[in-house]
């Protein structure tokens, strides 16, 4: 059979395709309770079309899903999010969002493998559903940062605040974003990355 009329395989839109120019690629999770917008933020920030696993919620969650403040969600991720942002010319940051309903945790060992960090997004209304998720991330000392989504009615509390309430370390960054923005979401990774550089070069940071 001659092969050599065969069309080549179809690769990625030309607006997906990785630059030219990357030299590094950091693979990053963001984390956090149902209905904090992991979703969200990923899909804001990405610069390709954004990967989803979003399902109609369905009467199986009954019970066992902590709608508590978020009762108007219909639906959910139930397996990941992936995104794609380029830093700048030769840093390109693969974006993994996980599912907040501890039913899906068990897929955390698989998307936390090789992960630099992490980002984990919380709302004042329900800062409680943020406790086992960064025990989690402590646990596995996976460095991260706590960007804290500005929804429209949610209570407002100085950073320093909510800082004492989380339990968290004075090293650990803690910043306000709005998930639904890029230019706000962009700047909560490159907190991240100015993070992770630091605990680099000096490693007592972390």
């Amino acid at each position: 059979m001659d092969f050599r009329s065969s069309e080549p395989p179809a690769g990625p839109p030309h607006a997906d395709a990785l630059p030219a120019t990357t030299t590094a690629a950091v693979k990053v999770v963001v984390v956090g309770g149902f209905g904090v917008g992991k979703t969200t933020l990923v899909g804001a920030v990405s610069e390709i079309r954004p990967l989803t696993t979003e399902e109609t919620m369905t009467q199986a969650g009954v019970g066992v899903d902590d709608t508590a403040g978020v009762e108007r969600k219909t639906s959910t991720t139930v397996a990941m999010d992936f995104g794609r942002i380029s830093i700048n010319e030769e840093l390109v940051l693969y974006l993994f969002g996980t599912p907040g309903q501890e039913r899906f945790w068990f897929l955390w060992r698989g998307l936390f493998e090789g992960a630099l960090g992490a980002v984990v997004l919380v709302d004042t209304r329900r800062l409680e559903v943020s406790f086992d998720v960064i025990g989690r991330l402590e646990e596995r000392g996976v460095p991260f940062v706590v960007a804290v989504n500005t929804f429209p009615g949610a209570p407002e509390h100085p950073l320093e605040e909510l800082r004492g309430a989380l339990d968290l370390p004075e090293s650990v960054p803690i910043v306000l974003c709005d998930a639904r923005r890029r230019d706000s979401s962009r700047d909560v990774l490159m907190t991240l990355m100015r993070y992770l550089h630091s605990l680099a070069v000096t490693p007592e940071a972390s």
